[in-house]
């Protein structure tokens, strides 16, 4: 199996209240019918965590392949996962693969560039999760809800006696970030039959942020041993753990995630001053916040 350059990037979106001549440079560097869909969400917190998994794409996808980042073009395939689409210049660039996924204030992207066009095929799934239940219902009714997803070896390592009700819901958090990377790399969205999804966890040591990432964790559909899928676990903080697929392919080397700033996700267009962008952004300034615990 071969091994590939891994890009591994966080942005925290806690650190960032963003000024109008910085959402205009980064609302400039998308497509106008990505900026539609952005415009439909109700939450300004939404709002931006969809702008910035764009502009991470945007960035990967330039830096891998020299393209200029304001001339990177994605579409979305008929699931409505968003893809790359190279130009003739850009044919012989070897292939990547990309996934970006958020919740609460962190968005990630994990993507892996090939090393040419002869390379087997393949591909890459993130997800990330908050370690935390807000349902209303107690943690037992959900989890009794919720034990259906899972396989009976999944199971009997998230209610292990020994975890505490904290413990027991990180081991979930776990499992669902293995299932929800795996079911992203397939591009099907959690549609299949997930309790034939069985992860084996990697027991070598705890997910704490310094061990992190584990590389041990195993796969199994329907009893059979997927033994092209390669996987890691992040605890990125301690309150969220992360997960990434790899199909076909390892990563060259395991890695934390690097948190990038703002200002690396972005370059300055002469777009940014259209009114028409100025003032798509002052709208979007005035979308209201969650309301966060």
């Amino acid at each position: 199996m071969n091994k590939h350059i891994c890009s591994r990037w966080a942005f925290d979106l806690s650190t960032w209240t963003p000024t109008l001549p910085q959402l205009t440079h980064a609302v400039a560097a998308i497509q106008p019918e990505e900026r539609k869909r952005l415009m439909k969400f109700h939450f300004i917190d939404d709002f931006l965590s969809s702008l910035i998994g764009r502009l991470l794409m945007r960035k990967f996808v330039s830096t891998c392949s020299n393209v200029p980042y304001h001339q990177v073009q994605f579409a979305r395939d008929v699931r409505g996962k968003p893809y790359w689409v190279q130009d003739q210049q850009s044919e012989s660039t070897p292939p990547i693969s990309f996934n970006v996924s958020h919740q609460g204030k962190l968005v990630l992207l994990a993507g892996i560039k090939g090393d040419s066009r002869n390379d087997a095929e393949f591909g890459i799934g993130t997800d990330v999760m908050k370690i935390e239940y807000n349902g209303g219902k107690p943690l037992s009714e959900f989890f009794r809800l919720m034990q259906s997803k899972f396989s009976p070896q999944e199971w009997s390592y998230i209610g292990r006696p020994q975890h505490n009700e904290r413990a027991q819901l990180k081991a979930f958090m776990r499992h669902w970030c293995l299932k929800e990377a795996y079911v992203k790399e397939l591009g099907v969205g959690i549609t299949v039959d997930l309790q034939k999804i069985s992860f084996a966890m990697d027991t070598t040591h705890p997910l704490e942020e310094a061990s992190s990432p584990l590389c041990g964790s195993t796969l199994c559909c329907n009893g059979t041993p997927m033994t092209q899928w390669h996987f890691e676990e992040h605890l990125l903080t301690p309150k969220y753990c992360a997960a990434i697929a790899f199909r076909n392919c390892l990563p060259l080397e395991h890695a934390k995630f690097e948190f990038l700033p703002f200002e690396e996700l972005i370059e300055e267009s002469s777009k940014a001053d259209q009114p028409d962008v100025v003032a798509y952004c002052q709208k979007a300034l005035l979308k209201p916040h969650k309301q966060h615990e």
